[in-house]
Parts: C-alpha cells; structure tokens; sequence
C-alpha cells in the first residue's frame, strides 16, 4: 500500500514526509484518532516506504522484492501485533496465531474496524487483548538482523490500548532502549487507555477525522459511486471512512430493510399481534450481522424523521423513497418518545450482539413499540 491510496490526512503525510526526508524517523510513534480516520491505511503506507529502499519521498518503487512482498504483508521486517483471544489454557497468546486471518482481511480492505476483526475471529463474547507473551516475541523477532543491511524494521500494534498490564510494562523496556532502525507504530482509537509512561515514549500524531468531500472523492474513485450516492453515504460517516463502507454493505439490503422498517411501523400502529409475530419470526432467521445492520438502519430512519418534523430539507438524509415514506410517518416520531424509541433499538441491538434469542428480541421490541408510537 502507498500513500496514493490514503485518503485525505495531508498534514499528517507532509509530517512523515519530512521525517523521512531529514533522516530522523522516529523509533516509536502514535498514530491515534477517531474510527475511520486513516489510521492504519497511514501506518501500512508509511510501513511500505521504510521497507522500500529505492522509494521516492513517500513513495514506494512498488516492484522491487521488497515491496512485492509488503503488497501482501509479509515483508521478513514487517511485524503485526493486534488484539487476539486464546483458543485454550494452553494455547501460546501471540498474534501470529491469527497472521493469515490478519493478511486476508488487510488484503479485503485495511479500513478495519474492532467489531470487523472480532467477527472474523469468531469472538461473541470474549474481549480480546494483547499478551505478555506477544512482548516476549517480539523482542526475539526484532533481536534478528533485518533482512536488507542498514534497512528498517517495522513494527504496527494495531489497537495499542488493547495491551493489558504485563504486555505494556514488558514492551515499555523495548521503547526505552530502541533497537537500532526499528520503527514502533502503534495505532489507537482510545489512546487514554494506553499507560502514561507509554505515551511519554513515543511521539504522537493525531489524525482528525476525514472531510467530507475527501470520503465523497473515494467513493467515486474506488467504489464507482455516482456524486449524489457519494454525498449522501459521507454525510451520514461524519467523517469515519469505515463506517461509509459498512454503509455500503448495507445499501446492498437497503431496499429490503427499508420495506421491513415501513412493515414493522404499520404493524405496530395497528397493534396487530399476529403479523407483528410473523415479523419477528422472519428477521430472527437473518444472520447476526445483518440483523445488527438492520437495527443501525432503523435507528437512522428514526432520526430522519424526527429531524423531517424540523423542515429543514439540508439536515435530512434520506432517499426520495424514505423521504416520501417520512411525509406520512414523521408526525409519530417527537419529542415524547424519540428518546425512548432509540433507547428500545440500542437495547435490541445490544441483546442481538449478546446472542440473545433474535425472535423473543425483536418480539419484545414490537411490544415495546405498540406503546411508544401513541405517544
């Protein structure tokens, strides 16, 4: 991956740029900012360039071995760390464990985001985390000659707050007396959680979320969406280039979710139990992603239509066939029970990710929903 491929986030590339070119990379830096900023995207480029002996400024050759083999990131002096669960007592804590699942996934996309790797790790209810035993690994890794006299090794902690104690102290040893041309970057949405005496190592770079137009541009670029799709989809992202491709995936069921949610509504203004039954017993049978997609869908409309009481056309965001839907329905969406209408959605969606049973959840909601739209 180079820099082409990183989306906005100029400043930050400027600042890379003059480290490399001032010959002064730091041994260990932190790449931290809101979800979907580029954060990892930037650390995989930045990553590609010091692999890169022939680079150009920021850019990589992109045909020597080096960087052949960074495209599918397993470069020798490329080192992944990221937040892992263990299969069993026994079983050694180490992100390689999971290396392949880790590549295919940066080969899909490198816009990940925690809940995309926890599902494909398979993990519903364990937190993962860092290991001591990754420390100790890494430690041996870097203790090896790198590949190329007088290249870089580079280390991505992806999720660097997901470190637990022993982890941190043991890495924080690493970062005090840094092995010759080894570069740490460590990736975080949640630096606060990092321990302070990590945060006093390493030199910060914080990335702002990503403007508007520069989300619209890449989506018409990479994806080969019209203008108005683009627009639309980076309105609702706020920023947050990993939540415009979720919505992607969900604009492939829109039409589908769109026609359950005006189904759901009526049924519930008509009280009528037995469809509302019916209702629940068809979306129970969708997989747990698509019904987790389902309820963000729903919370979105709702807000649509609580803002489409407001007539202000420029805060809304909705298709014509959602806008023409909200001329009829918004009227049941106020002041008195918008609060509790999407308080009724977090808790289902809550429930769904907990592994509740999806028919007796979505039920439960129906019930709840009769009540809340009469008032």
């Amino acid at each position: 991956m180079n820099m082409d491929e990183v989306i906005g986030q100029e400043g930050v590339k400027r600042l890379l740029l003059r480290q490399l070119e001032e010959g002064r990379v730091p041994h260990a830096q932190l790449f931290c900012g809101p979800a979907g900023s580029g954060k990892l995207p930037m650390a995989l480029a930045f990553a590609t360039a010091l692999l890169c002996q022939q680079r150009q400024g920021l850019t990589p050759c992109g045909h020597c071995n080096d960087c052949a083999m960074t495209a599918h990131f397993a470069h020798p002096d490329l080192h992944f760390i990221f937040p892992i669960f263990k299969k069993s007592s026994s079983t050694t804590a180490v992100s390689d464990t999971f290396i392949s699942e880790w590549r295919t996934l940066l080969s899909e996309t490198p816009w990940i985001s925690r809940d995309t790797w926890n599902n494909r790790l398979g993990i519903e209810n364990q937190q993962p985390e860092i290991y001591e035993n990754q420390s100790t690994e890494i430690i041996q890794k870097l203790s090896l000659v790198a590949q190329k006299a007088g290249g870089y090794k580079v280390v991505i902690v992806w999720q660097a707050d997901k470190m637990n104690l022993s982890c941190s102290n043991k890495l924080l040893k690493t970062l005090e007396e840094p092995i010759g041309r080894t570069a740490f970057i460590l990736v975080s949405d949640q630096p606060e959680k990092l321990l302070p005496t990590i945060l006093s190592r390493v030199q910060r770079i914080d990335f702002p979320a990503l403007r508007q137009e520069d989300i619209e541009q890449a989506l018409c670029r990479q994806r080969g969406l019209t203008e108005a799709d683009a627009r639309t989809i980076a309105r609702s992202a706020n920023g947050n280039y990993t939540l415009a491709l979720q919505q992607l995936g969900v604009n492939a069921d829109a039409a589908m979710y769109f026609d359950m949610f005006v189904l759901l509504m009526r049924r519930c203004y008509m009280r009528d139990i037995k469809e509302l039954s019916r209702w629940s017993e068809t979306v129970s049978t969708w997989g747990r992603e698509r019904q987790k997609h389902f309820l963000d869908y729903c919370q979105r409309l709702i807000r649509e239509n609580f803002i489409y009481n407001f007539q202000q056309a420029e805060l809304n965001y909705e298709t014509q066939k959602e806008a023409d839907f909200s001329r009829n329905f918004a009227r049941f969406i106020n002041e008195r029970n918008v609060i509790g209408i999407m308080d009724e959605f977090s808790l289902a969606q809550r429930d769904i990710e907990s592994n509740v049973n999806p028919r007796m959840v979505f039920f439960d909601f129906c019930l709840k929903m009769i009540v809340l739209l009469v008032k």
